[in-house]
């Protein structure tokens, strides 16, 4: 039986870009992942980051102080408890990672946790410029290249950019037809890599008797050269 692979995609939104100059966090999106195909269990907050957000916070994210102020802090068990037992052992799927690792670590050394060390990562954009050379790797341009709708994305958002993001990472692993999978022990990669209904299964075993089978390959040897038989 193939293991189940837990994940958690996973965007955080922050008052700035520098969590050593004093930035904090102000929302919190997760979307778990179950085999990379999300499984609708979410998680969402907003937190009152105990300073001003920057104008450039408010233009992508229309987050504002007035809509932090009555916000849960950070240390709050609700918050931090909530999201570490969301969380678990799963790996944290996020775009450009090192941004997101940086403020979520620096937030839980604050309040006494542990880090989730970099081990636990796994950075998307570093995955789609792998993938894509050359190619504009941002969460908007993949979803683009993916035909994901961004009708609703008028804002950033941590939880929307979650969801979107898990849709991003179900592609970059090989599209939508991994969710239809037909792996059995004996055709699992030893990369760990799934093989997709996209790619050609495995042959059924012959049904016919020896004889049987001899007289069909007599018979497709009068065929000319394009009958299906011979392009298998």
């Amino acid at each position: 039986m193939t293991p189940l692979i837990r994940e958690i995609a996973f965007d955080t939104e922050t008052t700035g870009l520098n969590p050593n100059e004093g930035d904090r966090v102000i929302e919190m999106g997760a979307v778990e992942m179950i085999n990379h195909i999300p499984t609708g269990k979410t998680f969402h907050t907003r937190i009152n980051p105990r300073r001003s957000v920057s104008e450039a916070t408010i233009r992508i994210t229309g987050l504002t102080d007035d809509h932090l102020k009555d916000a849960p802090f950070f240390e709050e068990e609700h918050v931090v408890g909530a999201f570490l037992e969301f969380v678990g052992d799963a790996t944290l799927v996020a775009h450009n990672a090192g941004f997101d690792r940086g403020f979520l670590n620096m937030e839980l050394a604050l309040c006494g946790r542990d880090p989730v060390p970099d081990d636990r990562w796994l950075d998307t954009a570093a995955l789609a410029r792998k993938k894509y050379p050359g190619a504009p790797a941002s969460l908007d341009a993949l979803c683009k290249r993916f035909d994901i709708s961004l009708e609703s994305r008028t804002l950033h958002g941590a939880l929307l950019d979650s969801q979107l993001l898990a849709s991003v990472y179900l592609e970059l692993l090989g599209g939508r037809a991994r969710a239809f999978s037909f792996d059995t022990p004996e055709t699992e990669l030893a990369a760990g890599e799934r093989r997709t209904a996209r790619q050609r299964p495995q042959k059924l075993p012959s049904l016919l008797t020896e004889s049987e089978k001899a007289a069909h390959a007599a018979f497709i040897e009068t065929l000319g050269p394009d009958c299906l038989w011979k392009q298998a």
